[in-house]
């Protein structure tokens, strides 16, 4: 029977048949291929991330110096000691992925804080409770520290604050963080794992929150800023519109945070490569003004940005989140005020700012040598090239290719400030001592003797030595 379907299919019909099946079982692995690719390829190029992909969720990171030193080594087998795991979470997993240094290694344990403070102290390494509510012990050891914090999960948040249980469920813990590719932990060897697709959407150069937005930032509000943020300093892409405008439509709950958790996050923005983008799209939106007092559009500070990192190469003048913020607002010294208490700034910040945002002086791009040097003596070289810098932005907000002239004194009186700072201390040379020795008693007269001279010496462009000063102080008696 066989032989005779095999002779009725001779010919063109086997040939037929023989080509259709052929066809179909091409088509069937090229389709299978392709799915595979679509799953576990990654879609940036393999110099944009360390990681070996495979079929199964998670990957390999490389042993890096960060990850085996005798301090973390230490670290490690002191709170495993008892058998539970402890790996590398969050930041330092990430930043190893992307290539980027790894500046604070933490770690997340299945021990309880009580058992990884015991275990620390046994091990003769010094455990400080930073958080203990929330589970975290800075391990302390040759002069290096390292955030250790238990797997946890939120019983009860309110925006600012957590309730929060142990576990020693590592989904769970991964499962209350804010965006996928903060969930990511690694084992000592390197094994990466990767609950929530962290990896790809690293690899996609993706922002995601770790389930529905609205809950995690409904969880701490700061995730808001946090969202921006990581656009800013990882180059990330915003592909939820969603996400987004969860974002947008929650941005007045940041006046419930603290001033201190909003600058941290607010300089680290301005601080960042990709800050004018991100500084544009938070005003524009409407989330600088929730957070920042008397905030201005943009341009000055697109400039500025562009002055600190391209156009001027000295070495003094670098990206500085305080310029740069003085370069984002418009007010004068009693806005200044409320600056600092939004920002919770220091006092040398806030002094910092006050110089640039009401200054004592005028700078021109075509200030005499002279009054260049009083404003030296005045102010100091450092304040002046702060006031270069934004008088020239603005300038060029004004007229982008249109200076020729303004461009070679504004870079004379950087010059200048950078010899001044270098070689120079421009000081008025006399003191009151220079006044009593001259027969003059104690008191006011002494001071009016002393600014009476100083201004002779500030016209004549603060050359004059303490000789001179002092012959012109003889001269007044």
């Amino acid at each position: 029977m066989i032989e005779d379907f095999l002779n009725f299919i001779e010919g063109p019909t086997r040939w037929t048949i023989t080509t259709l099946a052929l066809m179909v079982f091409l088509f069937l692995v090229a389709r299978r291929k392709s799915s595979r690719r679509k799953l576990f390829e990654p879609t940036a190029k393999p110099s944009d991330i360390i990681v070996k992909w495979g079929k199964q969720a998670g990957g390999q990171i490389p042993i890096e110096p960060w990850m085996d030193n005798p301090e973390i080594n230490a670290v490690m087998e002191a709170i495993t000691k008892n058998g539970k795991e402890a790996r590398f979470i969050g930041g330092c997993v990430r930043d190893s992925i992307l290539k980027r240094p790894v500046k604070d290694v933490d770690i997340a344990t299945q021990e309880t804080p009580d058992q990884v403070t015991q275990l620390l102290e046994e091990a003769g390494i010094k455990a400080v409770p930073i958080g203990i509510e929330h589970g975290t012990i800075m391990a302390v050891i040759n002069h290096k520290s390292f955030e250790i914090t238990s797997l946890r999960k939120d019983i009860k948040t309110d925006g600012r604050h957590a309730v929060v249980k142990f576990t020693d469920d590592w989904r769970q813990d991964a499962a209350r963080r804010d965006f996928t590719f903060n969930t990511l932990s690694a084992t000592p060897d390197g094994m990466v794992f990767d609950y929530f697709n962290g990896i790809q959407d690293l690899a996609d150069r993706v922002i995601r929150f770790v389930g529905r937005a609205p809950e995690r930032i409904a969880e701490d509000r700061l995730r808001i800023l946090r969202y921006f943020r990581f656009i800013a300093t990882l180059g990330m892409r915003v592909e939820s519109k969603t996400e987004f405008q969860a974002c947008i439509d929650k941005a007045g709950d940041l006046k419930e945070l603290s001033a201190e958790r909003i600058r941290s996050e607010l300089f680290k923005i301005l601080a960042s490569t990709m800050h004018l983008d991100v500084i544009a799209l938070m005003y524009t939106h409407g989330i600088l003004k929730v957070i920042l007092p008397h905030v201005t559009k943009p341009e000055r500070l697109r400039q500025l940005a562009w002055l600190e990192t391209v156009a001027i190469k000295f070495d003094m003048i670098g990206i500085d989140p305080i310029r740069r913020l003085a370069a984002l607002v418009e007010t004068d010294e009693n806005g200044v005020t409320d600056i600092t208490d939004a920002l919770k700034l220091s006092k040398a910040e806030q002094k910092r700012l006050a110089s640039m945002v009401a200054p004592q002086i005028e700078i021109t791009w075509d200030i005499s040598d002279n009054d260049l040097r009083v404003a030296f003596h005045q102010v100091g070289a450092e304040t002046v090239i702060d006031l270069v810098l934004l008088k020239w932005a603005e300038m060029l907000v004004a007229s982008p290719t249109g200076l020729g002239e303004e461009k070679q004194g504004w870079l004379h009186i950087i010059e200048e400030a950078d010899r001044v700072l270098a070689e120079e201390k421009i000081s008025f040379p006399l003191k009151g001592q220079d006044v009593l020795n001259l027969g003059i008693e104690p008191g006011p007269e002494v001071s009016q003797l002393l600014d009476q001279v100083e201004q002779w010496w500030m016209l004549e462009g603060c050359r004059a030595d303490h000789a001179l000063c002092f012959d012109k102080l003889k001269t007044l008696l």
